[in-house]
């Protein structure tokens, strides 16, 4: 079996994957998050990660879209998006509730991992795998389509986009129309494109509102916040991705009317992305730094898990081990829960199935 670190070294020789915004997507997405993160927080990420270049995110940044396509990794597919089941184009919505099956979602796994990248009685290669999940996932999030249900999240709505007329809208929004702005699929590209980004997030276009991207984002409340980021996107599939409903995009070529229109969604996305998720790993190595400060001071800690998730509740509460999952307090605490296998633990607490779903 793969170690989760040989398989975080071979995504970065991957080929671009047709799901989440796809490598370039993702990369960008995690350089704008090192452009903006405090010196301490990069510090903490690459030595969770073991990787100190000036890629150490980006270099990871699709690690989760590789994994999820192994054997070991399977369990994974669902915490990539959340099947809104909403009306498009009529009424777009997202109801954590409602939407986030026992299988889990994007909303859910964004909560788990954060929660876990604290634990620190997590292995060194668990607490890096929740890491990596992290910074994959509020990419995810901030898709549209990752927040839609229809048609699979707009994956068997079949579109024609640069001539190519067996496309699906949603490889499209992942991967294609990013790649054919940028023009081309490497790191290289998507740090160019992060710096540009990044101009406009510090003194540019996006400088007014960049505050509105993270006001109430609080690691204590990760359910929260990311169900405010997912509604956020989610109100663009009737407004910027189908405005005129799904016969529309059928008709003719994407490019360049379509495409020309929605670019400028997309790049706001990456950069709501980047930023946010600088200010969530912010939070994040605050916590773990100010542990380890507490530790070394031979403070004992109380382990308390932040997120009780509610709509899963009455799925697994009767499972007395994942009964930690939603303690609250040290004494609910079952040992070693928190050492059990990601997939044992993921599963547990989120069930099995996703529904035949693959955003």
């Amino acid at each position: 079996m793969q170690s989760l670190t040989s398989l975080a070294l071979l995504s970065l020789g991957a080929a671009p994957a047709v799901h989440a915004w796809g490598v370039v997507g993702h990369a960008t997405i995690a350089y704008i998050a090192q452009n903006f993160v405090k010196d301490t927080t990069a510090t903490w990420a690459q030595g969770v990660l073991g990787n100190t270049s000036t890629s150490y995110l980006a270099n990871i940044a699709s690690w989760a879209d590789d994994y999820r396509e192994t054997a070991a990794g399977a369990f994974s597919a669902p915490y990539h998006f959340i099947d809104a089941l909403d009306n498009p184009p009529t009424t777009c919505n997202v109801d954590y509730t409602r939407d986030c099956t026992t299988a889990g979602c994007s909303i859910s796994a964004i909560a788990n991992y954060t929660q876990r990248v604290q634990d620190g009685r997590l292995t060194a290669e668990h607490t890096m795998e929740a890491l990596m999940f992290i910074v994959h996932f509020i990419g995810d999030i901030t898709q549209p389509l990752h927040d839609e249900n229809l048609d699979v999240g707009g994956n068997t709505i079949t579109v024609t986009f640069d001539g190519f007329d067996d496309d699906n809208l949603h490889a499209d929004w992942d991967t294609y129309m990013p790649e054919l702005f940028i023009g081309g699929s490497t790191l290289t590209f998507a740090e160019k494109w992060a710096a540009t980004l990044t101009t406009a997030i510090k003194t540019g276009a996006y400088a007014s509102m960049a505050a509105s991207w993270i006001k109430g984002d609080d690691i204590d409340d990760a359910v929260g916040a990311a169900s405010a980021w997912a509604s956020d996107a989610n109100a663009y599939v009737c407004t910027v991705v189908m405005p005129n409903g799904v016969a529309a995009l059928q008709k003719g070529d994407l490019y360049p009317n379509y495409y020309d229109s929605v670019m400028p969604t997309i790049q706001l996305q990456f950069a709501k992305a980047g930023y946010r998720l600088a200010n969530w790993l912010d939070q994040v190595a605050d916590s773990n730094l100010g542990l380890a400060r507490r530790n070394n001071l031979g403070e004992k800690r109380i382990p308390v898990a932040r997120q009780v998730l509610t709509h899963s509740f009455y799925c697994f509460a009767h499972f007395a081990r994942s009964l930690a999952i939603i303690a609250h307090s040290e004494h609910d605490l079952i040992d070693g829960l928190l050492e059990m296998g990601t997939p044992s633990m993921a599963r547990l607490a989120y069930g099995y199935g996703c529904g035949g779903h693959k955003h």
